[in-house]
């Protein structure tokens, strides 16, 4: 029997796939955190500077400042302010562009030695990075920390991911892929939660990162994937996983037995990599389409973010709105990917373009209006829109690469998303050039990246390849018609 059936007779959410399941998507609980840990730990208290006083130098100037907050930050323990405030933003981008980084080692490196043993080593480096940060003595330990906390964090979330959707049968990583990024957002508010009711940044550090501790200890009984044992022609050891995976299912008395994988790696044969992705014709324009889809949604989730939740008040509260507004994205998804008219093409074009049309409708309407229908409401619908459309892409993108360089098209992918989340911020300051022009980029962003999602071919129902000749069917042609439309312009 080939992988697919295996997983039928097998069973393709079982018992133990449900349990495994449910760790690697609450990590995500973990995972939130760490991503967010410098909007709380980075915040700036209150402070009031001694009049009556010119001091020359920093050193003198922080002996008069007096911050007034009942909470604590890295910015009242190490005077952040004035001159020194841009630290905390360095040490934001510090932790995505270590993300950025994690992106591009942890997908081919899992890919070569496994999902398992990179995502185990990932997390075990993140886990001790982020006590660096909860315990580190000066600014320049705390920015290093979060450099190395992003490149651990970005990877092993990245590996998580693919493994979670690896562990189950195709018809589930719609779910499985839908979860992952609702518990995220739901980590979020449980991160704002946390600071709520610890108002000690380093205090607040050490327990947002202690839960990576538990989930360490639960992952160490994980079994490697079995579709990249099969895709690596490690099939007996494929079987052996299977085998187990049915007895934990409560079908002892199955007898696994696969088809040879078609293409197995053999001596002196270099093994696929990242570069395939660039060489292989089909691979390659797919990779540029979805580069440029991942892009385009961090830009304008990001960038919407900073336009429509600039509003004062309860700090803990508008951090856990930040993530509570992408919830209803979840069951939208969920609806349309698995409908046949839709799909999950059809679905994320549908979701930019709706997010793009929303961004281009604020530029001619009010900010503020007692209709329903005004630029922030527009702004609130097309970064729920867009949410979903990033949720959906992870699963799309997961389902258009073989297996064997899955890990790989990811994680390029993912890197495009992280230049969209750099960018993203300098959006804002071409209000300078017009007062439109920030949505009118977010408006065709979404709208050019949905329909050039169309492009691509759906994969609703269709069966996972392994491997890239598997690419050469007749199934998966579609987007050489594409490459020809696109040469005749």
């Amino acid at each position: 029997m080939d992988l697919e059936e295996a997983f039928h007779v097998v069973g393709e959410f079982g018992r133990y796939q449900k349990r495994v399941s449910a760790l690697l998507v609450l990590l995500q609980l973990y995972v939130a955190c760490q991503s967010m840990l410098i909007v709380l730990v980075g915040a700036e208290p209150e402070y009031h500077i001694d009049q009556g006083t010119t001091p020359f130098n920093h050193e003198e100037f922080v002996k008069h400042v007096r911050f007034t907050d009942d909470f604590t930050s890295i910015v009242s323990e190490w005077h952040l302010i004035k001159h020194e405030a841009y630290k905390v933003s360095l040490a934001g981008s510090l932790f995505f562009t270590g993300v950025l980084i994690g992106n591009i080692l942890f997908g081919p490196l899992s890919d070569k030695l496994g999902r398992k043993r990179v995502y185990l080593s990932g997390l075990l480096l993140d886990v001790i990075f982020g006590y660096v940060t909860a315990l580190a003595p000066s600014y320049s330990i705390f920015a290093a920390s979060r450099l190395l906390v992003g490149v651990m964090n970005g990877g092993m979330a990245l590996v998580s991911f693919v493994l979670t959707q690896e562990y189950v049968g195709k018809s589930y990583w719609a779910l499985t892929g839908s979860l992952t990024n609702l518990i995220f957002a739901v980590g979020i508010a449980f991160y704002a939660l946390l600071g709520f009711y610890i108002r000690d940044w380093r205090t607040l550090a050490f327990v947002a990162n202690s839960p990576g501790v538990l989930f360490l200890l639960l992952s160490l009984t994980l079994q490697e994937s079995p579709r990249w044992l099969y895709s690596q022609g490690k099939t007996e050891k494929a079987q052996e996983v299977l085998q187990y995976i049915a007895h934990k299912n409560g079908n002892e008395s199955l007898a696994i037995k696969l088809k040879p994988c078609i293409k197995t790696i053999k001596k002196g044969e270099s093994a696929n990599s990242v570069l395939d992705l660039v060489k292989h014709p089909v691979l390659r324009w797919r990779t540029v389409i979805l580069m440029y889809v991942w892009y385009v949604c961090s830009l304008v989730y990001y960038g919407l973010t900073m336009n429509a939740s600039d509003s004062k008040g309860n700090r803990y509260l508008n951090v856990a709105l930040y993530g509570l507004v992408e919830i209803p994205a979840f069951p939208l998804c969920l609806y349309f990917i698995d409908k046949p008219w839709a799909g999950r093409c059809k679905t994320i074009a549908g979701f930019l373009v709706f997010a793009g049309f929303a961004c281009i409708m604020t530029m001619v309407l009010p900010e503020h209006s007692d209709f329903l229908l005004n630029s922030t409401f527009l702004a609130l619908c097309g970064k729920l829109s867009v949410s979903a459309a990033f949720n959906i892409v992870y699963i799309f993108t997961s389902e258009l690469y073989p297996t064997v360089v899955r890990n790989a098209g990811l994680g390029v992918c993912s890197m495009a998303c992280r230049f969209g989340g750099i960018l993203a911020p300098f959006v804002p300051s071409m209000k300078s050039l017009h007062q439109s022009m920030p949505f009118m980029v977010f408006g065709i962003g979404g709208i050019s990246a949905g329909f050039l999602d169309l492009l691509l071919p759906e994969t609703l129902n269709k069966p996972i390849i392994e491997n890239l000749e598997e690419l050469h069917s007749p199934a998966y042609r579609l987007l050489n018609k594409a490459k020809k439309i696109l040469s005749l312009y």
